[in-house]
Order: C-alpha cells, then sequence, then structure tokens
C-alpha cells in the first residue's frame, strides 16, 4: 500500500531527523534494536501507542507522520 511506504519513509526520516541511530533510538524506547529496524522496513505494524512514543522521543508531533 502507498500510503504505508510513505508513512514508514516519514518514520525513518523522523529517526534521521533527531540524529539518532536504530541503536539509540531503540534505547530510548526501552527495545532491542531489530525493533526499529523491523518498524522501519514494515516486516512489524506500529501501533497508535508506540508511534506517539516514537514521534515524542523523535521530537515530532504525531501529524509528521500522516500521510494523504
Amino acid at each position: 500500500m502507498r500510503e504505508y511506504r510513505l508513512f514508514l519513509k516519514r518514520l525513518k526520516r523522523a529517526r534521521l531527523d533527531a540524529g539518532l541511530t536504530q541503536a539509540e533510538a531503540a534505547k530510548l524506547f526501552s527495545r532491542p534494536q531489530s525493533f526499529v529496524s523491523k518498524s522501519e522496513s514494515g516486516e512489524r505494524g506500529v501501533d497508535f501507542v508506540e508511534l506517539l512514543h516514537l514521534a515524542k522521543i523523535y521530537r515530532k508531533p504525531v501529524s509528521f507522520f500522516e500521510v494523504s
């Protein structure tokens, strides 16, 4: 699905904009690095509560991840 691919790109962009590696982001989220990797690749889904936490870690409003 096109929208989900755009969401995944924004998810990765948010992390990069925050200047974080996958390992650093995972540590801040108290998850293994594979969580971030699989989330960014689409191998696992990101639920809304997880997105809220990631948005906070990446210092982005939730609306940043919105695709249309």
